[in-house]
């Protein structure tokens, strides 16, 4: 049987961090609580087998990259975030087939009542 790495995913979810992105002069300057989840496809098959962490991405420099592009610089839009993030797992993990990055902005200034926004962007090895 042909193990197919679209039906193996590891999720993190809801990462949370405080941050300085947003279109306005005071959204750099006051920061926002962000969101991200990381949906991470790629036949993890034989880290299952093994129990082997080596085998398979480790959830600790995945939550440390994303709190690096999330801090280390500021983005005006939460769509540049996501992208960033997808497109340098990509680079940074070469198991990962595909990988959907999801930014949440809480309470974003729209003007009025707004839970959060929400960018996702999935991208996959060409």
């Amino acid at each position: 049987m042909k193990n197919d790495s679209s039906a193996t995913c590891v999720k993190l979810v809801n990462l949370t961090f405080y941050a300085h992105h947003g279109v306005y002069k005071e959204e750099h300057f006051v920061g926002s609580k962000y969101e991200v989840d990381a949906e991470m496809y790629f036949n993890f098959s034989q880290a299952a087998q093994r129990d082997d962490i080596t085998s398979t991405i480790d959830y600790r420099i995945v939550y440390e990259k994303i709190k690096s592009v999330l801090t280390q610089k500021k983005f005006f839009l939460i769509e540049a975030v996501a992208y960033t993030i997808a497109m340098g797992f990509l680079d940074d993990f070469p198991l990962l087939d595909r990988v959907t990055i999801k930014v949440r902005k809480r309470n974003p200034p729209i003007g009025g009542v707004c839970d959060y926004a929400e960018a996702a962007y999935t991208a996959k090895k060409s």
